[in-house]
């Protein structure tokens, strides 16, 4: 069965090697970053003040306050002024203090055009300038261990008081979060709700946490989503979408509030909880990596303005951010009211029946009238573009004066009576240069860039009979697009599982649309399968230069929208994908099947269309690297089930009475039937509607049972590969056990060893953590099965006869001499013995990657800051206490260790905890790996237990002759 390992692990290699050149696959072209670079002069000024006297952190960590200067190191305000208003930025995991450089000083300088120069925007405003204050956490490691988290929400929430002394009563704070810093500012809500204004979170994962190593983090994200769902603190998520790979960009997405909860029942009292992904964002369109957030200057820009708007405190916050950090525009519940003129319709141009309103470098003010079309076949839509203008109240952020309103009339001709029409979508769409990727590469679009979108449904319940658009101070610039299209989509009935095989083709209307939809239902909406768009074209050889080109518009999401061109050539891949239904993610609302998008155009006018069609399929490397991305931490707990599964079956073997087998013995048992099995098992449960916090999130989902056999292919391959790597790193052990080796022939336990074992117990529960004490337990068994195999080798090398020389006697001619005695065979518990202790010694091994994150928090905040962060929960002596009572106990007895007894079976046999732990780790690890080590360590507990207990406490107290 060596071949089958072989196999095996080559290939657990291979697809190791191709999931991730697939993850920086999606990383590069799923969504592509356009981000310019932020430069700044930078200065912090240490608030020395916020000492021990505020909190006992103030030892660890620190509080700066920001402040811009020029190139000379002139301020461009007054270094200690607290006269302006205040901003908190919180980093995130392993972030810096520094990281708030971009966003505090696009704000500065958005503020002042000159130091100590307001700009002209802001003059004769109440908005003051803004104090951007920072905490430094010294790149503490929070997204890793809960009680470093706590320590941060304590220190922040101190902060939050210190600076808000400085400034008069019932000034409020805007408090940013990057990362882990953002759960750190939605847990201060608990304790300072009543002095923050508004919360703005950049890259945090809302819903589930990034590592899922420790329970306590747990805790603290349970804590968050309460207070998430009671508080009316105005919150914004801006998420990266697919571009952040630290992240699963669905779990950065806001949870919804609970107004009932809080009383607040009604369109007016509804808490503002706004996701916004920076790929939808207006004025950005791009996706953005998880640090490249705090300094892409498309985001940054709109977050510090942002700020400056909210401390003017002239407009509700909810309405400052609706307005400042939005995908589109959601008109108010109640019609808008506008300036209705008297006479709209005098002087109209009137156009013909479903003649499309065209208007290139429109100058003056005019106006146009749209008689709505026949619905009695068809519903209609009125689409209205417009170019470097605006649609009151989306414009690009610095539009020209063109401006364009949109009025529904009824009435007889001689007495209209108008209302401004209530569009369903109104929103800024990117204008990509064609030819040019989009996004452009460290370039990005510009604020002023974009094209006003304004639809809405005309029905035949509408009341308009019509459509009046006026056009105002057109100065021969940009151009206005509008007309009515049909509001029927292209239906087509295909489903993923076809896809599998084959791609679809779709036409597109023969003579262009403005707008042209496109619906799917049947195809899977899920954030681990992408599907690919390929533009088909007619060649032409006549010029064209299209008012809009053709721009394939994703809505995959309420708050996720993505921008595609297709024009020719096609300089980048259209990928689709979504965040709305994912693994481990409750998404009550978020539709499991269904894939739509539209294509928006200028049309047939200007040039004849070449785009004929659009072909969909399953871009497989792209879905194969989403689910490494969701994935990666199952590859651990999966490899420690296996593992269970192999001792397992080793322990049945040798419960039966047969020798305990090797662990070579039991792996390639393991790769026959047992594997087999397995798979077809794990296919099953995939199939079966979990919940999202079981198995691999997934609900059930047929369309995904590869994902399964996959994972478990890897992790069974990936288990034999470590088993190599350990006998590699066992062979110079042994070279260096030969030379103190000697035979251990007592069975007792020095008052030293015990005495020993309360010192590491003590140690435990007062300094270190004990995954230090878990790390050199295992450092130890693998030294002692180094011993251990040395020994089991040297017995086996010796002949079962002794040869020793024969004499003649005297008077016996003719007999040679006596024949040699043989040596009796070594107990048949010393090679058991070993065998037991190298499954173990694989098992553990498989459990560090569980512990050692916690280990490196408290290595890295041990060398940075000393003792000076308690490492609370960490020092429970009975998560390392059974490790260490098994590698003592095997380290030094000469009879057997592990065989069963009396006692054994006659509750519940040892050998099933570890099925147990195969069971944990493959049902409930992938969501939360630290149950996984909470039932090893129960595992080998009862080992201790049962099996160990009886003959460790009655020799322990007996000293060594």
């Amino acid at each position: 069965m060596r071949y089958v390992t072989g196999l095996l692990v080559s290939f657990a290699v291979l697809a190791l090697a191709y999931l991730y050149w697939a993850t920086l696959y999606i990383a590069r072209d799923l969504s592509p970053q356009g981000c310019r670079m932020s430069y700044m002069y930078q200065s912090y000024v240490l608030q020395a003040k916020f000492d021990v006297t505020w909190t006992p952190l103030a030892k660890r960590y620190s509080l700066w306050l920001y402040r811009e200067v020029d190139g000379w190191g002139n301020g461009w305000e007054p270094p200690h002024a607290t006269n302006g208003a205040p901003v908190l930025f919180i980093p995130g995991n392993a972030g810096s203090s520094r990281q708030v450089r971009s966003i505090a000083s696009s704000a500065t300088r958005q503020y002042f055009d000159a130091p100590h120069s307001v700009a002209a925007e802001f003059q004769g405003r109440s908005v003051k300038p803004l104090d951007f204050y920072t905490v430094e956490f010294n790149e503490d490691l929070s997204a890793f261990h809960g009680p470093t988290l706590e320590a941060q929400i304590t220190y922040t929430t101190r902060a939050i008081a210190y600076i808000l002394s400085l400034y008069p009563p019932d000034t409020r704070i805007t408090v940013m979060g990057h990362s882990m810093g953002g759960i750190v500012a939605i847990s201060l809500l608990a304790s300072a709700q009543h002095n923050i204004s508004a919360i703005i979170t950049m890259s945090t994962p809302h819903t589930l946490p990034p590592a899922r190593f420790d329970a306590r983090i747990e805790e603290i994200y349970d804590r968050a989503q309460r207070i998430l769902r009671d508080t009316s603190t105005p919150i914004v998520s801006l998420c990266g979408g697919a571009t952040d790979m630290m992240i699963p960009s669905e779990a950065c997405v806001l949870p919804p509030a609970d107004e009932q909860a809080m009383g607040l029942e009604g369109p007016y009292w509804t808490p503002f909880r706004r996701t916004v992904f920076s790929s939808a964002l207006e004025g950005a369109w791009t996706g953005v990596g998880h640090r490249e957030m705090v300094w892409c200057h498309q985001v940054r820009w709109r977050v510090a303005r942002t700020a400056l708007e909210l401390g003017g405190r002239s407009e509700p916050p909810a309405s400052v951010l609706s307005h400042w950090l939005r995908d589109r525009y959601n008109p108010p519940s109640l019609d808008a009211e506008a300036d209705v003129p008297d006479a709209l319709t005098d002087g109209a141009e009137f156009l013909p029946a479903e003649m499309p309103l065209v208007l290139r470098q429109p100058r003056g003010a005019r106006t146009y009238v749209l008689p709505t079309p026949d619905m009695a076949a068809r519903p209609v839509r009125l689409v209205l573009l417009v170019s470097q203008g605006a649609i009151p109240p989306v414009a690009p952020q610095k539009s020209r004066a063109l401006t364009a309103r949109v009025f529904a009339c009824r009435g007889p001709d001689d007495a209209l009576h108008c209302s401004a029409l209530r569009p369903s979508v109104q929103k800024l769409l990117p204008s990509p240069v064609p030819g040019r990727p989009f996004p452009v590469p460290q370039e990005g679009s510009d604020e002023s860039e974009g094209v006003v979108l304004f639809e809405a449904e005309i029905t035949t319940d509408t009341w308009a009979r019509l459509i009046v658009v006026q056009t105002e101070n057109g100065q021969g610039e940009g151009w206005i697009l509008g007309g009515f299209v049909a509001d029927q989509p292209f239906v087509s009935g295909i489903s993923t599982l076809q896809l599998l095989f084959d791609q679809i083709s779709v036409p597109m209307p023969e003579h262009g649309a403005l707008r042209s939809s496109f619906e799917f239902p049947h195809l899977l909406s899920n954030a681990l399968v992408v599907y690919q768009v390929t533009p088909r074209r007619r060649m032409s050889q006549e010029p064209c230069d299209p008012l809009f080109a053709p721009l394939l518009v994703h809505t995959s999401h309420a708050s996720e929208t993505h921008y595609f061109p297709l024009t020719s050539p096609s300089t980048r891949r259209i990928l689709l994908h979504s965040h709305g239904v994912a693994p481990h993610v409750h998404s009550k609302d978020a539709p499991s099947f269904g894939l739509s998008f539209a294509v928006y155009s200028s049309g047939p006018h200007g040039c004849k269309p070449d785009l004929v069609g659009l072909d969909i399929s399953i871009d497989w490397s792209a879905t194969l690297g989403r689910w490494a991305s969701r994935y990666f931490t199952v590859l651990p707990v999966w490899a420690t089930g296996v593992v269970a599964f192999i001792v397992f079956q080793a322990w049945g073997i040798s419960d039966a009475g047969a020798p305990m087998p090797t662990v070579e013995q039991s792996i390639a048992t393991f790769t026959g039937k047992p594997l087999r099995r397995l798979l077809l098992f794990s296919i099953f449960l995939s199939v079966i509607p979990l919940g999202e916090k079981y198995y691999l999130g997934n609900r059930g989902e047929p369309l995904l049972c590869a994902i399964a056999p996959l994972l478990l292919l890897v992790s069974s391959g990936v288990v034999c590969l470590s088993w190599w790597l350990l006998q590699a790193l066992l062979w110079p052990l042994e070279k260096l056990s030969r030379l103190g080796r000697r035979r251990r022939e007592d069975t007792s336990v020095h008052r030293s060893t015990v005495i020993s074992m309360c010192l590491i117990f003590l140690l435990v529960f007062l300094v270190v953590p004990w995954q230090v004490a878990f790390l050199g337990c295992w450092a130890i068994h693998l030294y002692n099965c180094a011993v251990s195999q040395v020994y089991v080798k040297h017995l086996a090398s010796i002949p079962d006869t002794v040869a020793i020389p024969l004499l003649r006697r005297a008077g016996a001619e003719g007999e040679e001499g006596a024949e040699a005695p043989r040596r009796p065979p070594p107990p048949p518990h010393i090679a058991g013995n070993h065998n037991h202790s190298m499954h173990l010694l694989l098992l553990m091994t498989w459990l560090l990657p569980l512990a050692a994150p916690v280990l490196v928090v408290w290595v890295r905040t041990l060398a940075v800051a000393g003792l000076t962060t308690p490492f609370d929960g960490d020092h429970f002596v009975l998560s390392a206490a059974p490790f260490l009572l098994v590698v003592d106990f095997a380290s030094w007895t000469n009879g057997p260790v592990f065989e069963r007894n009396s006692f054994d079976g006659a509750v519940f046999p040892v050998r099933w905890a570890f099925a147990c732990l195969a069971a944990a780790a493959f049902v409930y690890g992938s969501r939360q790996a630290y149950f996984v080590f909470d039932v090893a360590k129960v595992a080998v507990g009862l080992v201790v237990l049962i099996r160990i207990g009886p003959q460790y406490w009655g020799r322990a107290w007996r000293a060594r002759p």
